[in-house]
This record gives structure tokens, C-alpha cells and sequence, in this order.
């Protein structure tokens, strides 16, 4: 998988939502209960029960979201001992947990902060653009949109799942789908793992392609051993509600500049 580092297709105006939300889910990420141990690779049980009974409350899960089936028992985030030893409290919910609400709250969620970087880099590069073409409100009600289009497109097709999905890679996916209807021949700076990171610059069309199509590989299982963990199905509901949504948008959308200088090296740079 190539890693996107720019892309040679300035904004006219400036992405303060999408500065927004950057700055949200980095901000939500320290706060979260548990978090703080998973930056420096360790989790004490306390942190670890905090985590999940706030995930139980504030993440979507695709078994309420279809049947709205909620839990009778969740964790209390207390931890107790039992017969096979400490572990987390269970006990009837003090909430009342509305599961339409909780796709909004699971967007500003995640689980790790490879989770986190790897969707902030990708709102970073391509958010600018999109919100630039859309406009700053547009762009909010767009990328929420596709965010609720990615959960319930997965919790369709695993309704019986009581995993919690937590992330914002659905709603960013629309924001690639939108970026490859938008603007397919703009040029992509990104890493190429081979023997060692090789810069190349590339068209959109190509990274994001490419992207949609390892997505839609690994949602069948097929070349991962964490296909169970990590919602591909909801990235291609979310990369195609964005495309569909962006293509009325196509007629008078401004061409990006045509990059100067080679296609990769070093020589390359001064042509960002």
C-alpha cells in the first residue's frame, strides 16, 4: 500500500473544517478513557474496563443500529474479581443510549493512535480540496453523510454483530471518493515501501483506485488477518456514497495545475 504525503492541488480558501476536525479527533483521542496507556503501548485493566464501558455508550453498533437490541448488561468500568479472576463489572446500563446518535459520537473515535494518524493523514491531504469545491458548510453535512452511510452500509451487512465500530474512515472515505470524481488527474506525492520508502509522484486516480481495490480484497478476508477487526466493508459504502454524492459537482470544477519537473526523486521536491 502506497502512503499518500501531498498532493499538488492547492485550496483557494482556507479548510477550517476540515482543521475542525482534525483537531476533534485529537482532542477526543487524549480524552478518551484508556487511551493514554495505548500511546505508550501499555494498559493497566482499570484503563481497559473505562475504555470499553465508555465505548459501549458512545460507539455504533451495527446490532442496534438495525434491531435496536440494546444490552441488558455493560460494563460498569469498575473492576471486580470473580472466579476466574479481575475483570471488568457488568451491570444494567445508567443510560439511555440513542444508536442514531451514537454513528455521530463513533466518528471522533479510535482505537489506537495508528488508528488515528493513518485517518488524520488522509483528511489532511484530500479534506481541503473537497471543502474548498463544496464550501465550508456543505462540506460538514457531506462528510457526516457519508460517515452514517458507511455505519448503517455495514451494520446492514453484519446486523448481528455487537462489535463496537468506532473511527472516522468511513466519512474520509467519501472524502476520497469525492477527490477521485472530482479531481482524478491531480498528482499525489507518496511512499512506496520497496526496500526502503520511495517517493513517487502519481495521479490520484492510481492512489485512490488502488486504495478502493485493496479495500474491497481485504473486506472479502483475502490478504489480512485482521479482516474481523477492521470495517472494510464500511470505507467502500463510505468511498461511494462520496462519489455519488460529489458527481453532480463535476461540470465546472476547476482542473488542478499540471506539476512541473520529473515524476519522482529528489529533484522532483521543488515542484510540490
Amino acid at each position: 500500500m502506497v502512503i499518500p504525503v501531498h498532493d499538488v492541488n492547492p485550496a483557494r480558501r482556507t479548510p477550517w473544517v476540515t482543521y475542525a476536525l482534525l483537531a476533534a479527533g485529537i482532542v477526543v483521542f487524549l480524552l478518551t478513557p484508556g487511551m493514554a496507556g495505548s500511546v505508550v503501548g501499555e494498559s493497566s485493566l482499570a484503563q481497559l474496563c473505562h475504555l470499553q464501558a465508555f465505548l459501549d455508550q458512545y460507539a455504533a453498533v451495527p446490532r442496534e443500529l438495525i434491531h435496536h437490541q440494546m444490552p441488558r448488561l455493560v460494563p460498569t468500568g469498575d473492576i471486580g474479581v470473580g472466579p476466574r479472576g479481575p475483570g471488568c463489572v457488568v451491570g444494567p446500563p445508567p443510560y439511555d443510549k440513542s444508536p442514531e446518535l451514537s454513528v455521530l459520537t463513533a466518528m471522533f473515535l479510535h482505537g489506537s493512535w495508528l488508528h488515528l494518524l493513518g485517518n488524520m493523514l488522509f483528511l489532511w491531504i484530500f479534506g481541503n480540496n473537497i471543502e474548498d469545491r463544496m464550501g465550508h458548510i456543505r462540506f460538514l453535512l457531506f462528510y457526516v453523510i457519508c460517515g452514517y452511510a458507511a455505519s448503517y452500509g455495514f451494520a446492514v451487512l453484519n446486523n448481528a454483530s455487537a462489535d463496537p465500530l468506532i473511527g472516522a474512515s468511513g466519512a474520509i472515505a467519501g472524502v476520497l471518493g469525492a477527490y477521485l470524481v472530482l479531481y482524478p488527474r491531480a498528482r499525489v506525492w507518496v511512499l512506496v515501501p520497496f526496500l526502503i520508502f520511495l517517493p513517487l509522484r502519481l495521479p490520484a486516480w492510481t492512489v485512490l483506485g488502488l486504495w478502493f481495490v485493496l479495500q474491497a480484497v481485504y473486506s472479502s478476508g483475502e490478504g489480512v488477518s485482521d479482516a474481523g477487526t477492521v470495517a472494510y466493508a464500511a470505507h467502500i459504502v463510505g468511498f461511494l456514497a462520496g462519489m455519488l454524492i460529489a458527481w453532480p459537482l463535476r461540470p465546472g470544477t476547476p482542473p488542478p495545475p499540471e506539476p512541473r519537473g520529473i515524476l519522482f526523486g529528489r529533484r522532483a521536491r521543488p515542484g510540490w
